[in-house]
């Protein structure tokens, strides 16, 4: 493989010695510099109002990074405990009628699907792959729930393609990001909602997803339910009165945000902003590998058109992880399939052995 300077420095992150790690679409390695941003959360925490006041701060300067990262107003940065939870909320939103209709692809993670599905009267219409949208949508659409990188097959999806699919129907399109958000420039504009993890590219921690709403496309949007933390009158409500909400999409968040893991991410975003950007390195890495399993005749699902990852089908997922663990390169598995996953602390020798290892189990 060619040559490749890397954007980051991987002794920055707590990679275990002797491992290949190449599984940032499951989780990534923490930060060494982490417990820093960590602690400054421990002492706020311990301040009382004061400290109180600093998360507070830090929830403001967060969103407003992730506003410029996106592309949009900071008004439409909101934060959920995690994607399942944000669309959740958006569909129990939603004045659903019998017979409404949620197209989405067969590559698609859960908690995207399962909101959607267990609404009653909803049915969900399932395509094969994003090619197959096109078949399943329909007048009664009212959803396209879509991943812009699919978790499975890391499949790139054509985002503005199904811009295009839901504006013919008037249909909302909701978009995750989480495999995407932390090497590829993120577009939030295209979607009417949109979401993404913080712990696999974006550097984060669990117990925090970005929820975008966009207000320009949805200015009426209102969640069904509602926190303390929701509330445009946060201390003492007027309960005589209708609830009023938060104008922006903190409605998205009904408790505190995890502070912990808005200051990791927060910590995050500053080392990756000193660095080089991240996409074409992830792509050349996985184009690269890609290309090796093919002439090596190994089966992969990945297409053409595709993320920061390379998908093998295998009968034997967890087994064949579990050994190429014990070659010291660590990959992911899960629904019949390998998973290998770059970011910036990969090398090309890290390529090189994860396909070393993957010719050794199959």
């Amino acid at each position: 493989m060619g040559r490749m300077a890397s954007p980051f420095d991987p002794s920055d992150f707590l990679i275990p010695p002797g491992i290949t790690h190449v599984c940032a679409g499951g989780k990534t390695p923490a930060l060494r510099t982490l417990p820093e941003a960590l602690g400054a959360y421990l002492a706020d925490k311990s301040e009382g109002p004061e400290g109180d006041a600093r998360q507070e701060a830090m929830v403001r300067r967060l969103r407003a990074r992730l506003a410029r990262d996106w592309g949009c107003p900071v008004e439409e940065i909101g934060f959920a405990s995690s994607v399942a939870e944000g669309v959740a909320m958006l569909a129990e939103s939603l004045d659903w009628r019998e017979g409404d209709e949620v197209a989405l692809a067969d590559i698609e993670y859960p908690s995207l699907a399962a909101p959607f599905a267990l609404r009653p009267g909803v049915r969900l219409r399932v395509a094969e792959g994003y090619a197959g949208l096109p078949a399943v949508i329909g007048p009664r659409t009212r959803v396209i729930a879509a991943s812009s990188v699919s978790f499975l097959t890391a499949e790139a999806a054509d985002l503005h393609r199904l811009r295009a699919l839901a504006d013919s129907v008037g249909a909302l399109l909701v978009l995750d990001h989480t495999q995407a958000a932390g090497w590829m420039p993120i577009e939030a504009g295209i979607a009417d909602f949109s979401f993404a993890a913080c712990y696999k590219w974006l550097l984060g921690i669990s117990g925090l997803a970005i929820a975008h709403w966009n207000r320009a496309r949805q200015p009426g949007w209102r969640p069904a339910s509602a926190g303390w933390y929701s509330m445009a009158a946060q201390g003492r409500p007027d309960w005589r009165r209708p609830v009023e909400l938060v104008p922006d999409a903190m409605r998205f968040c009904r408790g505190n945000p995890c502070h912990a893991a808005v200051y990791a991410l927060d910590h995050a975003l500053d080392y990756a902003a000193r660095r080089p950007p991240v996409a074409a390195h992830v792509l050349h890495l996985a184009g690269e590998l890609r290309a090796r399993c093919l002439h090596a005749g190994l089966p992969v699902m990945t297409p053409e058109r595709h993320g920061a990852s390379v998908c093998l089908p295998h009968p034997e997922a967890a087994a064949a992880v579990a050994a190429m663990q014990a070659r010291g390169v660590l990959a992911w598995n899960g629904r019949g399939r390998i998973r290998v996953s770059f970011h910036g602390y990969n090398r090309e020798e890290d390529a090189a052995w994860a396909l070393a290892a993957l010719k050794g189990v199959f």
